[in-house]
């Protein structure tokens, strides 16, 4: 992973330890510190979907049972499936985030670098410093959905890529890919559809503008 993907994840972990109401950051935060409380949100996350996944693996489990019991009926017997088959899926969704958990000690270990560490930090002060006004430009592009109802995560791989598109002059297709990669590791399939679609809204947007 090149030290700006390696930043870039960094800022969104100490972005995720700031509230969405302050405007200010240390520096030069504590990696260590910051990647904990990082880590331990992300596991309880983890934790609360893999429990409620579970209900609705035995929810899934137990319909499948009574239809079988009972007289057949190919439909009811189809949707407790398809209703099984949506809970796998979920849980397989979950435990690629845990897997992602895991390495974050090697984003601790490179978190001593210096041009990571200012990397990140650079796109922290950026995020916080413009946050209001670049929350407006994303619920422009929003398409009658509203940034605010986005999970926090969501919310913040969207600010860092315009970070990266306005002030990093990063080129689109390489803003666009390492959004959707900080959303394969950290989101679900719908956040990384939505993230995909805002940003190419956005960036079409501000290409219109421009001409």
């Amino acid at each position: 992973m090149s030290s700006r993907s390696l930043a870039r994840e960094l800022a969104l972990l100490v972005l995720g330890q700031v509230s969405d109401q302050k405007s200010a950051v240390q520096t030069d935060p504590a990696m260590e510190t910051v990647l904990d409380q990082a880590l331990s949100s992300l596991m309880q996350h983890w934790r609360e979907s893999l429990d409620a996944i579970a209900v609705d693996l035995d929810q899934a489990q137990q319909g499948l049972l009574d239809s079988e019991l009972q007289q057949r009926d190919s439909e009811t017997a189809a949707k407790v499936r398809d209703h099984l088959n949506t809970s796998i899926a979920a849980a397989e969704q979950v435990l690629n985030g845990l897997s992602a958990c895991m390495e974050l000690p090697r984003l601790l270990l490179m978190g001593d670098q210096e041009q990571i560490r200012r990397g990140a930090m650079e796109r922290v002060g950026l995020v916080l410093n413009r946050r209001e006004a670049i929350d407006a430009e994303l619920d422009g592009v929003m398409e009658g959905w509203r940034l605010s109802r986005l999970p926090r995560l969501d919310r913040d791989i969207l600010r860092l890529a315009v970070v990266d598109l306005r002030d990093l002059k990063a080129p689109a297709p390489v803003a666009f890919n390492e959004a959707v990669e900080l959303a394969n590791r950290y989101s679900d399939e719908q956040g990384r559809r939505m993230i995909n679609g805002v940003l190419r809204r956005f960036h079409d947007a501000a290409t219109k503008d421009l001409n």
